[in-house]
């Protein structure tokens, strides 16, 4: 897979653990930064790793922030985009099976380093279910604003 990686100050050490795992899985990783744990604002890096998902230049995003949130919220403003911040891996596999969520976001000051890695795991394994899902995705990406 074609993974974009995007990552804030306090994000930034575990998406380089997380880059680090999933090269070894064989995976394609286009990191966006941030290359240091100097302060960072996460809207740059979360939209510049959702801009390639947008593009159909990767599959899917990791994003990382010091709870998940913030990268969450910036991912979701994106056209296409269905990000999820995921705290177990069972949402992980939920966002994928039931949203088809093409972006997982995590908080590095709630995860462990394995938990982290179960929950992408999770994520890239699991399919998207269709069926009476998919009408429910369609509604998302038919609103603008309500």
């Amino acid at each position: 897979m074609n993974i974009a990686i995007g990552a804030d100050h306090a994000g930034y050490e575990l998406k380089n653990l997380i880059v680090s795992f999933l090269v070894e899985q064989g995976h394609n990783v286009n990191d966006c930064g941030t290359y240091s744990s100097e302060s960072a604002d996460y809207p740059d890096y979360a939209v510049a790793a959702c801009h390639l998902v947008e593009n159909n230049e990767c599959d899917c995003a990791v994003l990382v922030c010091g709870s998940g949130i913030g990268v969450c919220i910036t991912a979701n403003k994106v056209k296409g985009i269905r990000a999820a911040n995921c705290l177990v891996k069972e949402q992980a596999a939920l966002c994928r099976q039931h949203n088809n969520c093409n972006v997982v976001t995590l908080g590095a000051r709630f995860l462990s380093y394995d938990e982290a890695k179960d929950i992408v795991t999770t994520f890239l394994a699991t399919e998207f279910e269709g069926g009476r899902h998919q009408k429910r995705v369609d509604k998302i990406h038919s609103l603008t604003h309500c």
